[in-house]
């Protein structure tokens, strides 16, 4: 669950629905229950994940071609006049701009090109998807960690407006709801407190921020919190380099001893989720929830901001820079409409406490969305001022085999790293239990791939490009297509073959909107090896 008031640290009812579920890593489908009431629940995915077996049917597309598929049911949708046309005219803006891009660009024979899937597939999940009503988009965070990203997440949103879901209880698309909480971040972050000008770096450019690649001064000082780099960052050994240098300070403010901590010239122990107080939003339901304190911190262990209130204190800043931790949660819920109600003395004594929003909750359902035209904007300005299509548009990956034969020559497998179910990224990957229940890193490989490599199931092999390389077993699971390799984690170094996880090889390149992570953009060769040494 979201913590909110670390201050540097940011429906009920049972339906008969059909849910598209999107996004590597896809844990768990909506609606519980659903398809005995007669829904259904497909599911698009790059591999053969659980959710899968769990769906009513499947489909796996090529890595990094969400949006592609979307803009091809767009085609059909408008093609065999299966649009929303009264909510197309009262709630978007540009559908006729849109309407006409798709039935020009992405007819279904190029979309399949595209996404390895049949026409076929193609034509039926369109039908099925603007026929069945409710409908809902369950969107996923693995989409869009390629270079398109962005793009491929505002592409696929498009799709309820187009077809009307936002008017049923239960359609729509979801990602998360954490949007919906109106906290008063502003109170906390405190940006005004900020110098015009003052640097922010993207963690995912840490490797390249320590090696002074960056505009600015050398980064001469580290504090880690809430996080463990040395494992989860990108192009892991540039990372793990820099923090190798005899110049950096590093601090790290942690409750095991991480990949990160063995880099650290000071660690602090951190308190844990049972021992201080805080405020939670959440990803999947309406309910603020405070956290009260179960025990005492043990030992020496502070929270984070027990921690940034010591060190404003003895670095001779204002008292009111970092208040204590009721006045902090007192400012976040002083927030907007949601909020309303909403105390921390009610929190304190309900537990948890719904948003003040309606029931059921249906926010688009009059086509009124948060824009700046009130509307859907199919056609954005805004996007176009920030140099970027202002209309929906399929962005290829920037290691994708079709766009960049030469690279692929070399490497040629598309890898994926999505969360091995035992792990929660790298959380609980040092505690022996959840160790031994993921086992040894895998990498998972289509038959022929495997044989083309003389590999078999549970072979060592060596997966590696120009950034790095990792250690794994091979795993014939039946589970990827040709041209698709899977490696589950996140493996911590210390404890994997080799020292290295799957990050050695991905790239910091970041996505076309919001500087996100590319991990799924990544190509690949594996080879056979003898394994770890002895």
């Amino acid at each position: 669950m979201p913590r909110i008031t670390s201050r540097v640290h940011p429906s009920r009812r049972t339906l008969s629905f059909w849910v598209l579920a999107l996004g590597l890593g896809l844990s768990t489908l909506i609606g519980e229950g659903c398809r005995g009431a007669g829904g259904h629940e497909p599911t698009i995915q790059v591999y053969k994940t659980p959710t899968c077996d769990q769906a009513d049917d499947y489909i796996l597309v090529r890595p990094g071609t969400d949006a592609a598929l979307a803009l091809g049911l767009m085609h059909v949708i408008w093609r065999d006049s299966l649009q929303d046309q009264d909510y197309l005219e009262r709630g978007t803006i540009g559908h006729e701009r849109l309407r006409a891009r798709v039935l020009s660009e992405y007819a279904p024979e190029r979309t399949a090109e595209i996404t390895g899937l049949t026409v076929t597939e193609i034509e039926d999940l369109a039908r099925r998807y603007a026929t069945t009503r409710p409908s809902l988009i369950r969107l996923n965070y693995g989409l869009q960690r390629h270079h398109g990203g962005g793009m491929a997440v505002r592409t696929i949103a498009c799709l309820p407006a187009i077809v009307g879901a936002w008017r049923d209880h239960g359609g729509g698309a979801l990602l998360s709801t954490s949007g919906t909480y109106e906290f008063a971040m502003e109170r906390l972050t405190r940006p005004d407190l900020s110098p015009p000008g003052t640097r922010t770096i993207n963690m995912n450019q840490l490797g390249e921020a320590l090696h002074g690649e960056l505009p600015g001064p050398p980064v001469m000082a580290l504090y880690v919190y809430n996080s463990n780099p040395a494992a989860v960052t990108p192009n892991q050994a540039k990372v793990l380099s820099g923090l190798m240098r005899e110049d950096l300070f590093t601090v790290v403010h942690e409750q095991f001893p991480t990949d990160t901590v063995d880099y650290a010239d000071i660690v602090l122990p951190a308190t844990t989720q049972l021992e201080h107080v805080d405020i939670h939003s959440s990803y999947g339901h309406h309910e603020v929830m405070y956290n009260e304190r179960a025990i005492e911190p043990r030992g020496q262990a502070r929270s984070n901001n027990d921690v940034f209130r010591a060190l404003a204190r003895a670095m001779g800043f204002e008292p009111d820079l970092f208040p204590d931790d009721e006045h902090l949660m007192r400012e976040a819920l002083d927030g907007g409409p949601s909020m309303n109600g909403i105390t921390l003395e009610k929190l304190k004594d309900r537990g948890s406490i719904r948003l003040d929003i309606d029931d059921p909750y249906m926010p688009f359902s009059q086509g009124r969305f948060p824009t700046d035209s009130g509307k859907c904007e199919l056609d954005s300005e805004r996007m176009k001022a920030a140099g970027l299509d202002p209309l929906p548009t399929y962005t290829p990956p920037l290691e994708d085999p079709r766009t960049k034969p030469g690279l692929a020559a070399r490497y040629p497998l598309q890898l994926l790293s999505p969360p091995r179910p035992q792990f929660l990224n790298s959380t609980f990957a040092n505690s022996p239990t959840h160790r031994r229940s993921a086992g040894e890193p895998t990498i998972e490989l289509a038959a022929e791939d495997a044989l083309a490599r003389g590999l078999a199931d549970g072979d060592w092999a060596e997966t590696f490009n120009d950034r790095g390389r990792f250690l794994a077993r091979v795993e014939l699971s039946g589970s990827v297509r040709p041209g698709v390799a899977v490696a589950t984690g996140i493996h911590w170094n210390k404890y994997s073959p080799g020292a290295t996880n799957v990050n050695n090889t991905t790239s910091s390149a970041l996505t076309d909107m919001g500087g996100g992570a590319t991990l799924f953009d990544n190509l690949v060769q594996v080879r056979k090896s003898a394994g770890p040494a002895a």
